[in-house]
């Protein structure tokens, strides 16, 4: 299907220069574009978030320093005046 669209000169320069670049039509890289912005909430939720490294050892700061305060942590770090 034929359509006309006014596209912002900057962001069509772009496009241009992408379908170039990976050498697709600039019609493909807008339906692909559609297609990407298009996708209902299931298709987005498939993609989880990686899980986050946690820690579950002992231990934790040396006696004497409180962590609670940044000069105690600096000068531990060796890093405090």
């Amino acid at each position: 299907m034929k359509t006309t669209l006014d596209i912002d000169d900057e962001l069509l320069a772009r496009a241009k220069a992408l379908s170039a670049r990976e050498r697709k039509s600039l019609t493909r890289l807008i339906e692909e574009g559609l297609r990407l912005r298009l996708r209902g909430p299931a298709q987005r939720a498939q993609r989880a978030a990686p899980a986050l490294a946690v820690h579950r050892g002992n231990g934790g700061v040396v006696d004497g320093i409180d962590p609670r305060s940044n000069r105690s942590m600096m000068e531990a770090a060796g890093d405090g005046a």
